[in-house]
């Protein structure tokens, strides 16, 4: 069994009030590549900044980190469309940094790293994958993706209110800008992808085409963006067991989640880890919610019986990120 990551970054993230994935806007495009290094080292590495909320919330990559750090599952980093470097060794599949969407082509090269994430799924001996993403920005992207495939789901937000107006008024300007009207992409995903995504959701569905493909068990962990991924997959014929795993705290937020996983065939997975701690609290508090595979890798942990370690896992990976941030106390209590 491996998780792979898919990192990757689109512009629709500097949109102001689209996503809480960075305490300085500026520096959000540095959140995938830093969230690559801490799921695979523990720590940044070439990164300047450790991902946060502008209130302190914590990166997802913190508790996948964790999971990980108990459970010593493998990992993989495929180059999504970075715009940052990352100290992380990654896979490229041809991913460029995603545009704006509301340019007429956000994401030309979604066909070719489609077709080489399909290819490159067919490659690994793995039996299992659990796969996810980090993208400022990618329930936006998604909801336009969904809205081009026919698809009338809605998304989830990385912040406590879902900024619902701002991403419909973005959404319909992409509209405009790409020639398309909801529906026209149905059964064409890589045009879904190509003219109204971001650059990480062709790669996670053809991964995941490829994968169904060679009769690998395939797991999404992650939230609405995931969901969209599913349905990339199942737009282009993609059969199979496929299965979406994610936390309580997003399932709170998507109450039509049950339904939009039954429309695309997925078996849906809720791990409630139950964080109350300074600063997971932040999570129950309605921020991040999913993200870097945090899904995926509670669903592991609660799978190989070390749920209830999880949050004090996480605590000590975040006071080796920035020891300020945790209190040492509650890391003590916590072990």
């Amino acid at each position: 069994m491996r998780v792979i990551l898919v990192a990757g970054t689109t512009q629709t993230a500097k949109i102001p009030g689209i996503s809480a994935a960075g305490a300085d806007p500026s520096l959000v495009g540095h959140t995938p590549s830093a969230d690559a290094e801490i799921v695979e080292f523990g720590q940044t590495v070439r990164s300047p900044v450790t991902p946060v909320s502008p209130t302190g919330c914590p990166t997802p990559a913190a508790i996948t980190r964790a999971v990980r750090e108990l459970t010593g599952f493998d990992a993989l980093v495929v180059d999504g469309g970075l715009s940052e470097p990352t100290g992380a060794p990654t896979i490229d599949v041809g991913a460029m940094p995603g545009r704006d969407i509301r340019e007429e082509q956000p994401v030309p090269t979604a066909p070719g790293a489609f077709e080489a994430a399909r290819q490159l799924a067919t490659t690994l001996p793995e039996d299992e994958l659990v796969i996810g993403e980090t993208v400022p920005g990618g329930t936006t992207t998604a909801m336009a993706v969904l809205r081009a495939l026919g698809e009338d789901f809605g998304v989830s937000s990385s912040l406590p209110e879902n900024p619902t107006d701002l991403k419909e008024e973005v959404v319909a300007d992409a509209f405009d800008a790409s020639g398309l009207s909801p529906g026209d992409a149905a059964h064409t995903p890589k045009r879904a992808a190509r003219y109204l995504g971001d650059p990480v959701l062709p790669v996670v569905a053809g991964l995941t085409v490829g994968a169904l493909e060679s009769g690998i068990e395939v797991t999404l962990g992650g939230g609405t963006q995931l969901l969209t991924a599913a349905a990339l997959a199942r737009h282009a014929g993609a059969v199979g067991d496929l299965s979406l795993a994610t936390t309580s705290y997003l399932a709170d937020d998507v109450p039509h989640l049950e339904d939009a996983a039954e429309a695309f065939d997925l078996d849906l997975v809720v791990t409630d880890p139950e964080f109350e701690s300074h600063p997971l609290d932040r999570y129950a508090a309605g921020e991040a919610k999913e993200g870097a595979c945090m899904g995926g890798a509670l669903m592991l942990a609660d799978r190989m019986g070390v749920l209830d370690d999880v949050e004090a896992a996480t605590l000590d990976v975040l006071s080796r990120l920035d020891p300020e941030a945790v209190d040492a106390d509650a890391v003590e209590d916590d072990a």
